[in-house]
């Protein structure tokens, strides 16, 4: 049951990339780590200690970044380049797309402090459309893992995956509930209870609203499947497919703009293969604003209570 599913700790998940591409590090030579004045930020400071010849300070030039990066793949090392994910994604996009989809790089774009809870920094750092700029473009892997754990676990696995990489990540301190010692599947999405009523599908911080969310439903008497998409692209068809043919409705979560991520990917999973009622649950639309990352999840309807309201309205629309 959802209940079961317990928190370890709190963890930043940013945290989990630094561990990561430090054991990436140590189990790949060809591991380097490029940062556009964001070191720190980003958690590099145990992997410039222990590499500090595969560590390339760019400076506050991130198309310089992406151009290094996409070069030095020519050379078989695997970049990992880091910044903040609207830096990563919108400030470089022409970069990205040129030097590194097109040319089909093995370059790791690793982004953090995405979505709302960026916080107080307010809109013009909280991108609410990467996701969908980046699973737009050919051949580029979209990952957004759900915690320290399983952002670790991701980091490490993409040095091993020949492509580009797109891999999303957030700033504040969260639930961390997944295993440690996990070991992550790209494309394969994780299913972390099983139901007959309503299937959640979330990526992100948004997995754990999720969780909070079922254990709700449940109480209510409603069976909940949860299912974890922290590969957006490519997207696990088989698991969509088997689990709204087993409850026949849906809800999205995402820290994101329902207009072109997750949900959008689910829904057209659902049209081609079993039109069902969804729900979505994302930011509709708009820009975020300053102010705290618990605080702008329930003002932008992000929260727990939006995710029951809206598995209990596409339960209704099932049922007629």
């Amino acid at each position: 049951m959802v209940k079961d599913i317990q928190v370890l700790n709190e963890k930043e998940t940013r945290g989990g990339f630094g561990e990561g591409i430090l054991e990436a590090g140590k189990r790949n030579p060809n591991v380097i780590a490029l940062t556009a004045d964001l070191l720190g930020s980003m958690k590099l400071q145990a992997f410039i200690k222990e590499f500090p010849d595969r560590f390339v300070q760019c400076g506050i030039a991130e198309a310089n970044m992406i151009g290094v990066a996409a070069g030095m793949t020519i050379g078989g090392k695997i970049p990992y380049t880091t910044t903040f994910a609207n830096f990563s994604t919108g400030r470089v996009y022409d970069q990205i797309r040129q030097s590194v989809a097109y040319s089909g790089k093995n370059v790791k774009i690793c982004a953090s402090h995405a979505g709302l809870t960026l916080g107080e920094d307010g809109a013009t750092h909280q991108i609410l459309e990467d996701i969908g700029m980046m699973k737009m473009l050919p051949g580029m892997t979209v990952i957004v893992p759900c915690d320290f754990n399983q952002t670790k676990a991701a980091t490490i696995a993409v040095a091993d995956y020949e492509g580009p990489v797109y891999l999303r990540f957030g700033r504040p301190k969260w639930p961390n509930f997944t295993a440690e010692d996990q070991k992550f599947e790209i494309g394969k999405a994780q299913v972390l209870n099983e139901g007959t009523d309503i299937t959640l599908f979330a990526c992100g911080h948004l997995v754990w609203k999720c969780v909070e969310a079922g254990r709700i439903l449940e109480e209510k008497g409603y069976s909940v499947e949860l299912i974890n998409i922290h590969t957006i692209k490519p997207l696990d068809e088989e698991a969509v497919i088997r689990s709204i043919t087993k409850t026949r409705c849906a809800v999205t979560a995402e820290e994101h703009n329902v207009l072109g991520g997750l949900g959008d990917s689910i829904a057209q999973v659902a049209a081609r293969h079993l039109p069902i009622p969804i729900e979505y649950i994302g930011t509709k639309d708009t820009f975020g604003e300053s102010g705290k990352p618990t605080d702008l999840l329930k003002k932008y309807g992000l929260d727990t209570p939006q995710i029951v309201e809206a598995a209990e309205k596409a339960i209704a629309r099932k049922k007629g």
